[in-house]
């Protein structure tokens, strides 16, 4: 959890530095923090008036949440993601993806699971 915490900073960090003068006044309209219980459950939420938002809810086994901002050049970006024994797994449209796999390094894949090796 701490190193989730960490990223999250980090992030908001990163959107605060990149921030315009505007941003220096910003203020929190919303805030939520329910601590952590017995159970070890917790969740924070945010909003301010410069557009960041985030969210998060977890325990123990790991966590959920997004976050969201204004870049410099005026769009929104907004990450969702799921933190836990898999380790932290973010999900956004400004995220970069993998290429296709091309058709033929499928094909090699299938055969290759339709004929195993005798070895």
């Amino acid at each position: 959890m701490f190193k989730l915490t960490i990223c999250l900073l980090a992030a908001l960090l990163v959107a605060y530095v990149h921030a315009d003068n505007i941003d220096k006044d910003a203020t929190i309209l919303s805030e939520k923090n329910d601590p952590a219980d017995a159970e070890g459950n917790y969740a924070y939420s945010f909003d301010t008036s410069n557009g960041i938002q985030a969210q998060e809810a977890g325990n123990a086994n790991g966590a959920t949440g997004s976050f969201s901002f204004i870049s410099p050049e005026g769009e929104n970006i907004a990450l969702t993601y799921v933190a836990d024994e898999n380790g932290f797994q973010p999900s956004g449209a400004h995220l970069p993806t993998p290429p296709p796999i091309p058709e033929g390094i499928i094909r090699a894949l299938e055969y290759n699971a339709a004929h195993p090796s005798s070895e």
